[in-house]
């Protein structure tokens, strides 16, 4: 142990001789741990918002959205399967179809076994009045499996009951932030709130949730905090049933360019939740030639698999951090080349240094971990200010770049047993060059 200990305090002792090269030779190292330590925190970041991603939106979930019709030169939503225009449409009438419904609904959960969970929306902007304060709001008409898609729970209240779907029920389920505005002095539950031309009784309170906006811009989502829910039967009865024909849409002229036509869409959105995510592509597949075949042929909805989407994006940043690795290992190969070719010259230059310990007494193994340790020492005094250096890059990407960056004990445990390998790896050979030299001639050396 004491001859270990000498060889070690001669080891520091040669370093701090040369600290100008020692440092030079430590740069190699530095940015190599340093790009380490940065692409390990934005895979660990992206990782972590695609994770957060997943909750948001849920597991092995099908969205279905209703395209609403467009105004544009007159023409229909929707085109044949042959992909030519219908004879209704070279007349400029829109071709029917009956929209995204309940009943389509009901048909999902008949043919398609795979569905462990379906939730139909429809959303509804209208004004919200309770006492003084007036703003324009939406009401989402769910049904109880919505907030169980969307990993919703409660802070106070309970659920809709069965009696409340059933019957269409004056009653709602508020966000956290409808809660601050209009009730924040009190509780809100069994308080009333006017929505639109409807008295709604307040029954629950969502719990808060904290999302960016990009991740609700980029995933299409609903700020759940901001809305106010209620029964989609409550919805259909006591506000507006869009899929319903009124005597005002028998006396609309749809010949009118300037009008723009009516959404006819009973639904604004289903979600289909299935039990097994190998069973997402073919379970969207035959949801949309079920849907295709219910419109009449008409595509006047959208079916997405966010989940796969999610994956794709995943696989995208994994090439990424893919070459940023590639960049850091041919840093940290530079630099493990950079430590050997300076140690061999510092081998050449302690010739008469290693003839002189070897006439003292010293054997080869002494000699051999004298330089070792050098390139040792110098090695990991590049991982440490690589891994200060690669913290700091890592904070400046987020900061600036915003883009989601994690820094990990382990990322960081990893660099440093890395620095230390690259000395181990590439020192040995200039330490063992050292251990060979012939004692006379390296004291008869100048």
């Amino acid at each position: 142990m004491d001859r270990l200990l000498f060889n070690f305090v001669l080891a520091l002792e040669g370093v701090n001789a040369n600290k100008l090269r020692s440092f030079l030779t430590a740069l190699g190292i530095i940015f190599g741990v340093s790009a380490v330590i940065a692409m390990l925190a934005i895979g660990s970041g992206a990782k972590q918002s695609i994770l957060e991603q997943m909750r948001l939106i849920g597991t092995n979930n099908i969205v279905i959205n209703s395209v609403a019709p467009s105004s544009e030169e007159g023409q229909a939503l929707g085109q044949a399967s042959d992909g030519q225009e219908s004879g209704q449409q070279s007349q400029g009438k829109r071709p029917y179809s009956p929209g995204l419904s309940l009943e389509d609904v009901s048909a999902i959960e008949t043919v398609l076994p795979a569905v462990s969970s379906i939730s139909p929306e429809v959303v509804i902007p209208l004004s919200v009045v309770r006492g003084n304060r007036l703003e324009q709001l939406r009401c989402v008409g769910v049904t109880n499996a919505y907030f169980g898609l969307n990993n919703l729970g409660l802070s106070a209240g309970a659920w809709f009951h069965d009696m409340h779907l059933e019957k269409g029920a004056a009653v709602c389920i508020i966000g956290k932030e409808i809660q601050a505005r209009f009730f924040s002095q009190e509780n809100p539950i069994g308080q009333q709130v006017k929505c639109g031309n409807n008295w709604l009784r307040v029954i629950g309170v969502l719990e808060q949730r904290n999302v960016s906006r990009e991740s609700l811009s980029q995933l299409g989502i609903r700020n759940s905090n901001a809305d106010i829910y209620i029964p989609v039967t409550t919805a259909m009865l006591r506000f507006k049933n869009r899929g319903l024909v009124s005597q005002d849409d028998l006396g609309r002229d749809d010949s009118d360019e300037n009008q723009p036509p009516e959404n006819y869409h009973q639904l604004d959105r289903v979600v289909v939740q299935v039990d097994d995510s190998r069973k997402l592509r073919a379970s969207a597949d035959l949801i949309a030639r079920l849907l295709k075949r219910r419109h009449l042929d008409q595509v006047d909805f959208e079916v997405e698999v966010p989940e796969l989407l999610l994956e794709q994006e995943q696989k995208t940043q994994d090439t990424f951090n893919l070459v940023l690795a590639v960049i850091a290992g041919i840093s940290l190969l530079v630099g493990g080349i950079g430590i050997m070719n300076i140690m061999l010259a510092s081998v050449l230059e302690r010739i008469k240094e290693i003839g002189v310990r070897r006439s003292l007494g010293a054997n080869q193994q002494d000699i051999v971990l004298q330089f070792l340790f050098e390139a040792v020492f110098i090695s990991l005094i590049g991982g440490l200010i690589g891994i200060v250096l690669g913290i700091a890059a890592a904070r400046t990407i987020s900061a600036y770049a915003e883009i989601p960056t994690v820094v990990s004990a382990w990322s960081i445990l990893l660099s440093f047993g890395v620095a230390a390998t690259i000395g181990l790896a590439f020192g040995i050979f200039p330490a063992r060059k050292a251990a060979k030299q012939d004692p006379i001639k390296a004291l008869r050396s100048d």
